[in-house]
């Protein structure tokens, strides 16, 4: 490759570096406030980009959509009554909400050059109570799921469990007195499942959610009691099936021998038919002797 070949290689890569000039950055990567008070998202770009360079803003939230806040040097119309644009690329925020929890994006464009930088904003709620579900009964040996979750914390709380008001280590097998434990915990989803419950797991439960901006919170104590399979109970339950089967066909039986259900050999009763006489259809008929007498005559 030729010298000016050399030099046209360096001279793209330094571009694409951002080290010949073309370089945007925040003062603040990392922007943390509480629900409903205001902030600022700043963004400075190199005047490599020339006067006449483009910024605009893009947000994305936890789910990966993403939408423009700032478009053409304005605020787009879900942001326009409380953020504005100043300093040429910088944006503030009025007030934010826990909706507004994602990543922004300051894009500069200018001279054929593309460049952006992130920024991220959590906006601190603290975590309300969090919804329990303990299972009331467990059959020994079979698994058994305690959930946990809250849905305002920001950003998302982690979880703790008790059990009759002792914490439940998150790594049972590290500590001396939970060795022989056999649960799992997941801090981060709430989670509390036992794959085989025992006895020993029976005892008064609750969760606790907490995050970093506010105090934490618990739901209420809920009993979960591990039982033995009553085989007994079964054992008595198929019983009186078969109790209730026997009755049922003595009944049947009983009922047939009295003659309480009807005979599938009775016949249905004949519709009664009338014939008429032969002799009524013409014009004659016989007397009382058996003589043929003539009821009407015609003349020709």
């Amino acid at each position: 490759m030729s010298a000016s070949g050399l030099v046209s290689v360096a001279l793209f890569l330094l571009a694409a570096t951002g080290v010949c000039g073309f370089d945007v950055t925040s003062s603040n990567k990392n922007v943390r406030v509480k629900e409903n008070e205001g902030c600022d998202l700043t963004c400075t770009y190199s005047a490599d980009f020339g006067s006449q360079a483009r910024v605009e803003w893009k947000f994305q939230n936890p789910k990966g959509s993403q939408t423009y806040v700032i478009f053409d040097g304005s605020p787009t119309t879900p942001y326009k009554n409380r953020v504005t644009m100043y300093g040429g690329s910088n944006v503030r925020f009025s007030k934010v909400t826990r909706l507004d929890n994602g990543v922004y994006q300051c894009e500069v464009s200018g001279n054929g050059q593309f460049r952006e930088v992130s920024v991220k904003l959590t906006v601190l709620v603290p975590p309300s109570p969090p919804l329990c579900r303990v299972p009331t009964t467990v059959t020994t040996g079979r698994p058994a799921m305690l959930s946990c979750h809250d849905s305002d914390g920001s950003p998302p709380p982690q979880y703790k469990w008790y059990k009759d008001g002792t914490l439940l280590p998150t790594e049972p097998s590290k500590i001396t007195g939970f060795k022989n434990a056999t649960y799992r915990l997941n801090p981060d989803n709430g989670n509390l499942e036992f794959p085989g419950a025992t006895k020993g797991d029976s005892g008064q439960y609750y969760c606790e959610a907490f995050n970093d901006a506010g105090p934490p919170q618990r739901c209420k104590t809920l009993k979960m009691e591990v039982r033995d399979l009553n085989t007994g109970g079964i054992v008595a339950g198929v019983i009186v099936a078969l109790l209730l089967v026997a009755v049922l066909v003595f009944g049947i039986w009983y009922a047939h021998k009295k003659g309480y259900l009807p005979k599938k050999t009775e016949s249905k009763p004949k519709p009664s038919v009338v014939y008429q006489p032969a002799s009524s259809l013409y014009g004659g008929g016989e007397d009382e002797d058996g003589e043929f007498k003539q009821k009407s005559s015609f003349v020709v």
